[in-house]
């Protein structure tokens, strides 16, 4: 009764952990969509730093509670929106107190010149228009113009405190916003792919399984994807023929095998010398080549699996479709027997998110520091172009390199038709996250451009 109920403590604990593995998949998936980590670094940012304001506002006598509006909604502009037109340090700092220092020459205007009366609450109406007229003059003639520049503009008007502290608590308050912003900006958001994205960080052991014409072009290309961390490693991956043993079985004849060890030694010797990644090598029986090529990568510690393209009668062939059913991410790479070099490299992309951000990290380490990436995305109407285009940015923008990005309109079938064949390669997705019913009413894109001329990668991720 009891080993019973600890077995069913076990099992429960074991779906709770996978729960939550699956949770925390599906969370870093939705953080890596630039806006949606903009939105919540600024629903999380702006209140601890306005906390950090009030805290010292109540320690300080002479800084005014009256800031804060406008320092909040400032202080939000810059984290929603940081590659905006808004997001400059220089010119929040410079814009609220340009508007704070406006507003308290329109109040010594107005009681010097109008006799206007002015304090808390009561406020003077040519005093509130001369320092909006202000606000908006040196703000403009500056070029610091900042919309809560106007509200501390106004709020100067209100307060029984001496202005001069005033203009000095929104100077100082504002400036201790920047400085976080700055570094926020900085360390954080400009390197969000090496926190958030998990391409940066793994891929970097792979296993190349060795068959086909092109088995040494695709074991180069997996070597240049592991060659981009300093633990990169491959792992080469071939399969000797099976024959009878006495009846009791089928294993690899000793010949054979070591014939096949010496050709592998052979090609891990290569990649050593031109890449300069650690190569191993691994033989393996034929037979159920998929379940095989799976357990080798788990026993290698692969995280990456590239594998040559196969088709079988006109379609994908069962080992690839096999692995892109595995738990580990694969590439299967149709490329020419005789390529070495990947400098130009083409990217569709559908959205942005974890798919697009790892397909351009792969492109990113085939084309090198002085190699180009063009990613790209196809439109139905031109009325979406500028959507595109920002979804573009907020995919390239994490990433260090040369890019281009294109927004064709056109279907992505006749887009790669045209273009696919100027690149040395294409990176496309497996379409492996779609369900059944619609991978069969729009087939994958790889399946839709077998005809066109040109070196693809097909990339599943587990």
């Amino acid at each position: 009764m009891r080993d019973a109920l600890w077995s069913r403590l076990r099992a429960a604990k074991r779906r709770l952990r996978r729960v939550e593995r699956r949770e925390i998949r599906e969370f870093r998936r939705w953080i890596e969509h630039t806006e949606n980590f903009v939105h919540v670094t600024a629903i999380f940012v702006v209140p601890l730093l306005i906390a950090l304001v009030t805290a010292v506002s109540n320690a300080v006598q002479q800084l005014s509670f009256l800031l804060f509006p406008p320092l909040a909604s400032g202080t939000y502009t810059l984290f929603s929106d940081p590659e905006g037109e808004y997001a400059s340090p220089g010119r929040f700092v410079v814009g609220l107190t340009t508007g704070a220092a406006s507003g308290w020459v329109a109040l010594e205007l107005a009681r010097l010149v109008l006799s206007e009366p002015a304090g808390q609450f009561r406020v003077s109406a040519p005093a509130a228009a001369l320092a909006i007229f202000l606000t908006g003059l040196v703000t403009w003639l500056l070029d610091v113009e900042e919309p809560s520049a106007y509200a501390c503009g106004l709020l100067v008007l209100l307060i029984d405190a001496s202005p001069f502290a005033y203009v000095v608590s929104v100077a100082t308050s504002s400036a201790l916003v920047a400085l976080v912003f700055v570094v926020w900006r900085h360390e954080f958001y400009e390197n969000r792919a090496r926190y958030l994205y998990r391409s940066t960080r793994g891929d970097d052991h792979v296993l190349v399984p060795m068959h086909g014409d092109s088995a040494a072009a695709t074991a180069r290309l997996g070597a240049e994807l592991a060659a981009a961390h300093e633990a990169g490693k491959v792992v080469l991956l071939g399969f000797a023929d099976r024959t009878t043993d006495g009846g009791e079985g089928q294993t690899p004849t000793e010949d054979e095998g070591n014939e096949l060890a010496h050709r592998l030694e052979s090609h891990a010797a290569n990649v050593r010398t031109t890449v300069g990644v650690p190569c191993e090598v691994v033989v393996a029986a034929t037979e159920a080549r998929a379940s095989a090529t799976l357990r080798t990568a788990r026993e290698a510690n692969c995280d990456l699996i590239v594998s040559p393209y196969e088709k079988e009668y006109g379609h994908l062939s069962g080992y690839v479709r096999s692995l892109f059913g595995g738990d580990i991410d694969v590439i299967a790479a149709r490329v020419d027997a005789d390529q070495r070099r990947w400098r130009r490299v083409l990217v569709p992309v559908r959205k942005a998110g974890g798919a697009a951000h790892v397909k351009v990290e792969f492109a990113r380490r085939l084309a090198g520091p002085s190699g180009t990436v063009a990613v790209a995305t196809c439109i139905d109407d031109e009325r979406e172009r500028r959507a595109a285009e920002a979804m573009l940015a907020n995919v390239v923008e994490a990433f260090d390199g040369p890019f281009e990005t294109r927004v064709a309109s056109a279907s992505i079938e006749s887009f790669l038709a045209a273009n696919a064949p100027r690149y040395d390669l294409t990176i496309i997705g497996a379409s492996t996250d779609r369900s059944t019913a619609s991978r069969f009413v729009s087939p994958p894109t790889f399946e839709r451009i077998d005809d066109v001329d040109a070196a693809v990668a097909v990339v599943h991720l587990a």
